[in-house]
């Protein structure tokens, strides 16, 4: 299938990207920097996004270590990247990429029986409505892809897609989207079963086959 890929990006209650009171460069400057070579883009991703990468990867991982790992593997890749490549929007590109790097990981730690984090959880949930496929990364990442996914997306109230963005994407335990956003446990289960039948109807009415 030839998809178009969107990713539909939201502000997300309770992911503060850095520190208050931490001077910060904007996004179009820290990418300057890797296009000119200078090893200063590190430490100014690290500054601006280094707690947002490590909230990912631990999401999957529950182990700081093997965060931390992760989140440096994420500015390596991000340097090796560019300047070939400019991302448009720097958070999410660094997003998925500590995402697949996490997640790549964990099946390397559930190899030696390692591995704890959320990931065995959401693909229980996300196998309600998703046939299983050949490994953890592709049942995530071909919803990602697909332009069916992103039309579901857009379908959903602002609630909804927060909290189906929050569990899906950035693997978050369901105890912490009810504190972030001030509702019960069961209303967010309820939300994200529902989100997840209207994307289970949705593929099946458009014939995708995963």
């Amino acid at each position: 299938m030839t998809c178009r890929i969107v990713l539909l990006c939201i502000r997300v209650k309770g992911l503060q990207c850095f520190r208050k009171g931490v001077e910060i460069m904007d996004d179009k400057q820290i990418v300057d920097l890797y296009w000119e070579r200078s090893e200063t883009a590190i430490s100014e991703t690290a500054k601006k996004y280094g707690r947002y990468c490590h909230y990912i990867a631990f999401n999957v991982l529950h182990n700081d270590e093997d965060s931390e790992e992760c989140v440096n593997d994420t500015y390596l890749n991000a340097w090796n990247s560019m300047p070939s490549h400019r991302p448009s929007v720097l958070k999410t590109f660094l997003g998925k990429l500590t995402r697949n790097i996490s997640l790549n990981k964990y099946k390397q730690l559930t190899a030696e029986k390692r591995g704890n984090g959320q990931v065995p959880l959401i693909i229980d949930e996300l196998h309600e409505c998703i046939p299983a496929t050949e490994s953890t990364e592709s049942i995530i990442d071909d919803m990602v892809l697909v332009d069916v996914f992103n039309r579901f997306l857009a379908s959903l109230t602002v609630e909804q897609r927060k909290i189906f963005m929050r569990r899906y994407w950035y693997l978050s335990p369901v105890k912490e989207i009810a504190t972030d956003y001030g509702m019960g446990e069961s209303k967010v289960k309820m939300s994200l079963l529902r989100s997840r039948n209207e994307l289970k109807h949705l593929l099946e009415k458009e014939g995708v086959s995963l």
